[in-house]
This record gives structure tokens, C-alpha cells and sequence, in this order.
């Protein structure tokens, strides 16, 4: 009989609690700020982290999961008697932990030979925040259910082939920082009073539309998401900080819509790092071309 166990990171915003009701591992990350190192939804609650944000004059950075700790936490269920791991990553194009788990996976292979019969499925999230932290939920929703591995990896495959996120922080020096936006183009964007609606899907980020004033965020924004969305399908609304322009945006798309968000997520110290701590965004299902 199988035995399945769900795990993900902290970079997909599912809130601790959730996780663990749900029977999902959630690894964290390492945020370092101010001198001091903090594992994220661990040691500091997201709102927390805001603040501490807002106040510091040092740029934010993160640590990648190591395959250290993907390799005990792989052992440990084997040990358990688990017959599958479905581990789903944060974006492999944006971080090294990915890799990481392929890399543990291969290790306790060759120091436990007989850990083979546990397959160790490893999935690249090609996004953030719960754009992959979403179907987890769902999935171990359908691990409970006596749903197969296969079917639960082509189900997170299937959603992730489909999802993306639009979004507009209110800051441009962090994606200027972490290179979602050239130093040249936020620059310019500060000058002229413009602000980028940034796409990341399948693992690439683009900036498909900008937005002059802040009043204009949302109008845009929910007309690029019932533009590209397919119809009648889930969608979740992205907040930071302040919970003003996401309010908006979730009054606008329920009205026009008919149905509400599955879910309203707010971002993790892992996403804020390079996000910055005051977003407003929309994680959608697209048409396929």
C-alpha cells in the first residue's frame, strides 16, 4: 500500500499551520537581515518581517536549502516507511535548492541502496509564493484520498504548466536588487512615476505592461488577469504589507468573475527578499497558446 508524504518550502507562502494540519513537511529558508539569521515562518511571522524590512537600511538576503537537510529529511521517511516523496521546489531558474534535492536524493541512494523502493519525486515549482504552494495543498488533499503518486505528480505538473503570477510591488529596489528588473529600467521607472506589472511563468520573468499611478494598479491588473485566465478556473490574490490594492482587486475580479479567490496569500520573507514587502498580485491560470 502506498504511503505518501508531501514537501515543500517556505518560498511557496503556505502559512505553517496549514502545512502541518495538511500533513506537509515545509522546509524553511534562512533570511539573514541586520546581522541576525532567521528561519522563515519559524522564527519570525511574516507581518514581522515587514516590519523589520521597513525599518532596515540593509538589503535582505536568503540561503538556499542545503542537500544536508533534504537528505535527513528524505531518510527520515524512508525510515518511516514512506513509498513515496513528492518534494515540490521554488523556482529551479531562481535558486539552487532544487538542484540541492536531486543532489540528496543521489546521496541516499548510494549510502542506503535499499532506500531505492522509496521514489523521491522532485518537481521544479518554475514559480513563487503559493503560484506551487497551492496544488501542494491540494495534492496532499488527494494523497489522503488513496490517490496515486503518478496521478498526484501529473496533477501538480498539469497545474504548474499553467499557472502565473502578475504582480506590481511598490518599491522597485528589490526586484532592481535581485535582477527582475535592470537598474536601468527601475531607475527609469522611479523618475517617470511608473510602475511594472511583472509576469513570472514557467520558470521566466517578463514585464508585460507598466502602470503610471497608483490608482491605475488594479484596473490594469484585473484586466490583464480576465484577459489571459481560463475561464472558470481558480485564482488566488497576492498581498505584502498592506492589504488596500489587494482588497480592491479581489472585490473587482469576484464582481466580474462571479466566484472569489481559492485563496488570498501573503508573501513570505523568502518572496519579499526579492519582491520587496508591498505587492499587490494575482496568480492565474492561463489559456495555453
Amino acid at each position: 500500500m502506498s504511503k505518501i508524504k508531501l514537501i515543500t518550502d517556505t518560498a511557496s507562502d503556505l502559512p505553517l499551520k496549514q502545512a502541518e494540519e495538511a500533513g506537509i513537511e515545509l522546509l524553511s529558508f534562512s533570511i539573514s537581515l541586520g546581522g541576525e539569521s532567521y528561519q522563515e515562518q519559524r522564527d519570525l511571522s511574516k507581518e514581522e518581517f515587514y516590519e523589520l524590512m521597513a525599518h532596515s537600511e540593509e538589503m535582505p538576503s536568503t540561503s538556499q536549502i542545503t542537500a544536508f537537510t533534504f537528505q535527513e529529511v528524505f531518510q527520515k521517511y524512508y525510515e518511516q516507511g514512506y513509498t513515496d516523496l513528492i518534494y515540490v521546489s521554488i523556482n529551479a531558474g531562481g535558486s539552487a535548492t532544487n538542484q540541492n534535492a536531486q543532489q540528496a536524493r543521489d546521496m541516499l541512494y548510494e549510502e542506503i541502496p535499499e532506500a531505492k523502493t522509496m521514489k523521491i519525486h522532485i518537481i521544479d515549482g518554475e514559480n513563487y509564493t503559493m503560484c506551487y504552494g497551492y496544488p501542494v495543498l491540494k495534492a496532499a488533499e488527494m494523497a489522503e484520498n488513496g490517490v496515486s503518486a503518478e496521478e498526484i505528480v501529473t496533477y501538480i505538473k498539469d497545474w504548474l504548466s499553467k499557472i502565473g503570477v502578475y504582480f506590481t510591488p511598490m518599491t522597485l529596489k528589490y526586484v532592481r536588487k535581485s535582477g527582475r528588473l535592470t537598474a536601468a529600467a527601475a531607475f527609469a521607472g522611479d523618475l517617470l512615476g511608473l510602475k511594472p506589472i511583472i509576469r513570472i511563468s514557467h520558470g521566466k520573468i517578463t514585464t508585460p505592461e507598466k502602470v503610471r499611478g497608483e490608482k491605475n494598479i488594479v484596473p490594469k491588473l484585473t484586466d490583464k488577469i480576465i484577459k489571459v485566465m481560463l475561464p472558470d478556473s481558480p485564482y488566488l490574490v497576492i498581498q505584502g504589507s498592506s492589504s488596500e490594492l489587494a482588497d480592491k482587486a479581489e472585490e473587482v475580479l469576484t464582481q466580474k468573475l462571479g466566484y472569489p479567490p481559492v485563496e488570498r496569500v501573503k508573501i513570505g520573507s523568502a518572496v519579499a527578499v526579492n519582491a520587496g514587502y508591498d505587492l499587490v498580485g494575482v496568480a492565474v491560470l492561463e489559456e495555453q497558446d
